[in-house]
Formats: C-alpha cells, structure tokens, sequence
C-alpha cells in the first residue's frame, strides 16, 4: 500500500493544535502595507484560528494531522 501524499504548499502555511483546531497566518499583510491602517497591520500580527469550513478544507491537505 502506498504512503497518503500530503501537499507541501498546506503544510507550510498551516499548523494543527492539539485540539484540532488550524492555526493560519493573518490574511492580507504579503504587500501594500502602505494603504493598510496602522490599526489593521497590528490587529493582523501572529496567526488565528481558522473558521470551521475552511479548517475541514485544509485538514483534508494534511492526511496525518487529524
């Protein structure tokens, strides 16, 4: 039987915590910085947890991380 592929981009964009639950990083901070208030480049700092939709989504990348 061979190995379940997991896909590289997924895995080094998301982390799954020990309750399940994906970590991603903040969405809208890879250019344009300048036009972004100074309030949304600080509120967007670190990573969040992503919605329950899109976390089935990406679980579904990443074969072993559930």
């Amino acid at each position: 039987m061979p190995k379940m592929k997991t896909k590289s981009s997924a895995k080094k964009r998301f982390k799954v915590t020990a309750t399940g639950k994906v970590m991603a990083g903040q969405a809208g901070k890879r250019h344009g910085m300048i036009k972004r208030s100074t309030k949304f480049i600080r509120d967007a700092r670190g990573t969040t947890t992503l919605s329950a939709p899109d976390a089935k989504i990406v679980l579904g990348y990443m074969p072993y991380d559930r």
